[in-house]
Parts: C-alpha cells; structure tokens; sequence
C-alpha cells in the first residue's frame, strides 16, 4: 500500500487529559490516521465534547474503558496514562500493535527508574525494546520497534540543543547548568492545589530542586551522547500561564572552540529538519512563537564571561512535548510523511 493510501486505526488510551485532547485535535487534520477508540474511564459512556467543548466539531467515537476496546480494529495506540500505570497494561496489548507512551514508563533503564521512581518496574522485559523517541536524534531507531518511550516536555526542550554539542566535543560537559520554566498545563488536568489560579497566578516558582524526575531523563541521554557519565543541574519553574516551555542553558565551549562554531554545529545538525529552527543572534526564541505548534527554536548567544555560551529553547509542552512528538513518532514508525497532522502554524500573538 502506497504512502498516500496507507490508513492508521488509532487508540488514545487517557483521551480526558491535556495530552489526550491535543492528540486528538492534531489527529484530526492528520490524513491518514482515523481515531477509531478515545478511554477515559471515568468518563465511559460519554462524548469527548461533554470534557472538551473545543473539539466538538470532530466526528469521535464515545469514550470508553479500556476494557471494551475492540483490539482487532486498532493498528496504533497512544497511551497517554499516569507515570506507573502503564507498564502493566502495555503488557497485556496484542502483539500487533503498535505503541507511543507518554508516560515516563520506558524513558530509563530499568535500575534508573526504579533508583527515581522508587518502585520496581513491572515490565522490565518491555523496557529492555523499547527506544527512547527524541525524534530528531533516533529517527532511525524507531522505525521498526514496537514500543517508543516518548521524551518528557522539559528534555525534549534540553536534549535538542545539548546532544549535537555534546556529541561533537564542543562543550564541557561538567558544567551544564539548565534552567526551565513551563506553563501549568505541564502538571496535567487533575485537580492539585499547587494548579490552582490562586497558587499559580501573579507568580513564579521553582519545584523539584535537585532531585526533578527529567534529571535522570536529560542525564542519561547525554551521557549516551558523550560516551561517559555526564551530571547537569536542574531545575525547574511554573510560570502563570497555559502552555510553553523556556529552557535557558549555559554551557562552557571546549578548549578553543568558538560560541560561533557551537551555533554552526546546531545549524549544521538541523539543517534539514522541518520542525527545529536555530534563530539569527539578534532573535531571541518567546514561548508565543510556538504555541500550538510541533516547532522548536533554539537562540544560541555568546555569554559576557569569554567562552561561555547561553542557549534559549522554546517549544510547546502539549505539542513537541507532548502530543506532536507522539504523531511525529508515529508517522516515522508506521512510514508515513512526518509531518502530517503536524504542520499547524503557531498561534500568535
């Protein structure tokens, strides 16, 4: 079956959180995929638009268990569960399926999950296939795999400037310190006390110090990426609005490398890439040049402090770090044109 005939029968396991609902919403301009089963269990027995009134334009089917899914009708699954959830469930899908989870289930090792996340893992034996989905960097890894662990919403903002200067040798890699800031809808759509208007609105504040569950996600990509263990300092903060990320990173440039010979190895490294822009030096990356899009942009700048580089990064945490990712993965694994459902343009201002 050629490219343009080719049909992807869709599952969106957990339709009734952010994540859920920007998949749909993407899914629904994608050409070949048709959403053909939407979970929430909670919810069973309703319309998507009774949780989502933005999407009622959209022919869905009802929300149901997971349970009553009929799997022999589903080609492709996204899982969009809570952290510990789906490691169990992934276990049980039929063996045809192929599957993108959001989760932060299969982005580690085994020994580093269970060393954050302070639990055993329960499919270890899933783990051990599954391919981490930083799209632009493994594309050629997750063609075949029936399992992608996609990237978290504050490393894909990281991992995108960082791995091609860690690979070249260009920066010290002892010295990355990494400062992030994400809308709320980064925490998801459950109700906490730290979510609420009051809590959140008028201010800004770190979380996570030291010990943020992306840490272990970011340190074991680049020290992929370098060859040996790398560390970084981290630490990220809730700003009072809806969506986007701003990772600012400072990095040192190796030996006499250049900040301009960094900013021409992202360049190079990006250069064909539909969804990455490396901006000019008197361009500074705004979460609203993003919002709603699957685009990154990345500024690169040299510090005052000779041979100090300082790189903005921007991107939208339900899209590139979320849902877009999630369809740019599965147009990659399932030979389709990665773009597709994914080229809506930021919404500005």
């Amino acid at each position: 079956m050629s490219e343009s005939n080719k049909r992807v029968r869709v599952a969106v396991i957990g339709a009734s959180g952010y994540i859920g609902a920007e998949l749909v919403r993407l899914l629904a301009s994608h050409p070949a995929a048709d959403i053909v089963a939407l979970t929430a269990d909670r919810n069973a027995g309703h319309s998507l638009e009774t949780l989502f009134p933005h999407l009622a334009t959209i022919e869905l089917p009802r929300l149901v268990k997971i349970e009553d899914i009929v799997w022999r009708d589903v080609d492709f699954v996204f899982c969009c569960l809570p952290h510990g959830v789906s490691q169990e469930l992934i276990l049980g899908f039929p063996d045809h399926l192929r599957i993108v989870d959001l989760s932060a289930d299969f982005r580690l090792s085994v020994d580093l999950y269970e060393a954050w996340y302070k639990h055993s893992h329960l499919a270890p034996e899933l783990q051990k296939d599954a391919i981490y989905g930083l799209t632009e960097i493994s594309r050629d890894s997750i063609r075949s795999p029936r399992l992608v662990a996609n990237p978290g919403c504050y490393p894909t903002s990281i991992l995108l400037p960082l791995i091609p200067l860690v690979e070249s040798d260009l920066i010290e890699d002892t010295s990355i310190i990494i400062d992030s800031k994400s809308g709320v809808s980064g925490a998801g759509r459950s109700l906490r006390k730290s979510s609420l208007h009051g809590e959140v609105s008028e201010g800004a504040h770190a979380y996570g110090i030291a010990d943020h569950f992306h840490t272990a996600e970011i340190e074991q990509s680049l020290s992929v990426a370098a060859g040996h263990p790398v560390q970084v300092s981290f630490t990220p903060h809730l700003l009072p609005m809806n969506r986007g990320i701003l990772s600012t990173i400072y990095v040192q440039a190796k030996g006499d490398a250049a900040v301009e010979e960094l900013k021409g190895a992202l360049k190079d490294r990006y250069a064909d890439e539909h969804f990455i822009r490396i901006v000019d030096s008197d361009v500074v990356p705004h979460t609203r040049h993003v919002r709603g899009s699957n685009y990154c942009l990345i500024g690169l700048y040299a510090d005052r402090i000779s041979g100090r580089a300082i790189i903005c990064s921007v991107e939208d945490n339900l899209v590139k770090g979320g849902s877009g990712q999630a369809i740019q993965n599965m147009n990659v694994m399932m030979g389709l044109d990665e773009t597709w459902g994914l080229d809506q343009k930021p919404i500005f201002p």
